[in-house]
């Protein structure tokens, strides 16, 4: 790195006094696990995404074990995930007992290939986790059609999708209650399915440092949820326990965070997209780079901006030397160690557009608290490179 620039992360969080405050006032009331911080957070979320019910977990991975396990999926049952996505998407199905099955994905949006899924539908098959990567929705107005075919159970992985919304091309089952398909209307994505779940990790668009959210406009769905994060109970402080349950429950604390950075996501979001804009400018007519282009029926949250090219490793290592980070795409589920006991045949061929997106992505800065300036002279940089 030259000269005495600080180096420029890829991402992290917007963090001001606004949260100090929030969490100065937890602290001073002694109210520190859930209570009405908690519940503002979730009202917080019902207004804005538009679900019914809106229920605060510790963590998104354990939002979609939950969701699982309250439609009564678990040994034996198999459901479909894409082959790009974190694999938390993937272990939440194993933590239920049940079987993820990997699918590639399509290269417009990140979303599942509905062609290869298709293929794999068995009759273990009971539930499809779309996921919405990197700011996008993937196209899920035709997977929700595709999980009504087959009948199957529409669990959205939305972890990445704070802020994102979806217009439908496809209109849905009259008996489903859903207005998205008029004209002019979108739905926050993670509310199209039977549940879906937000995530607050440190590095999302907004965070509570950890945490999830749960949506559904589904009562039963919410019923269960709620009870297995409490303990098996309807009500806390109550020693009646209507089934087995647990402890996934949110503090005080992430909520106090999550209000503060609420209230600062809209200037997050518009920040994003002005990064994103500038380095479209500037970098999409370079023979050597391609970048994802929005359809017109989404409203992204540009959570990363990314760009593909042909050599990911050497542009990524000579950009860390000139003091700026970057990140790769997940690495396709189909060649984690850990899944390689899998009785699915996970052979590359089956998953072409996962491992050509991860072998040619690269997510570059797209920090709240990145300047024009830093802006400036990543594109400078790279731009250097291929000259």
């Amino acid at each position: 790195m030259s000269g005495n620039r600080k180096f420029i992360n890829q991402i992290e969080p917007f963090i001001d006094s606004s949260e100090l405050d929030y969490l100065t006032k937890v602290i001073e009331s002694t109210f520190v696990t859930e209570h009405t911080l908690t519940k503002e957070f979730e009202n917080l979320f019902k207004d804005y995404t538009g679900s019914k019910h809106v229920i605060a977990y510790t963590n998104g991975t354990l939002a979609l074990y939950a969701i699982l396990k309250s439609l009564g999926i678990g040994p034996g049952d198999e459901v479909i995930v894409p082959d790009l996505t974190f694999i938390a998407t993937a272990n939440s199905v194993i933590l239920a007992g049940a079987t993820p099955v990997l699918c590639d994905i399509e290269t417009e949006n990140y979303g599942l290939d509905l062609q290869q899924a298709e293929k794999l539908i068995s009759k273990n098959t009971r539930a499809i986790i779309p996921v919405h990567l990197y700011g996008l929705s993937c196209k899920i107005d035709e997977i929700r059609t595709f999980s009504e075919k087959h009948n199957l159970f529409l669990v959205e992985d939305a972890a990445q999708g704070v802020g994102v919304r979806y217009s439908c091309k496809i209109k849905c089952k009259s008996d489903i209650n859903c207005n998205s398909c008029d004209d002019g209307n979108v739905k926050h994505v993670g509310t199209f399915g039977d549940a879906g779940i937000l995530s607050f990790y440190g590095n999302k668009t907004m965070t509570c440092g950890e945490g999830g959210l749960i949506l559904t406009d589904n009562d039963e769905i919410a019923k269960k949820c709620y009870r297995l994060k409490n303990h098996g109970r309807d009500v806390k402080g109550i020693f009646k326990h209507e089934s087995i349950g647990f402890n996934f429950s949110f503090t005080e604390m992430q909520a106090a965070i999550g209000i503060a950075q609420f209230k600062k996501l809209n200037s997050i979001i518009n920040k994003k997209e002005e990064i994103y804009n500038r380095y479209f400018e500037e970098l999409s007519g370079l023979k050597d780079i391609k970048m994802t282009r929005i359809p017109e029926n989404i409203n992204p949250v540009h959570w990363f901006t990314n760009i593909f090219i042909n050599d990911v490793d050497n542009l990524s290592i000579f950009l860390k030397e000139k003091g700026i980070g970057t990140r790769r795409f997940f690495y396709p589920l189909h060649l984690q160690p850990c899944y390689s006991d899998f009785s699915q045949d996970l052979n590359s061929e089956n998953f072409k557009n996962s491992l050509k997106s991860y072998n040619t992505a690269l997510s570059l800065p797209s920090l709240y608290s990145l300047t024009n300036e830093d802006q400036k002279y990543i594109i400078k940089t790279i731009k250097s490179y291929y000259e």
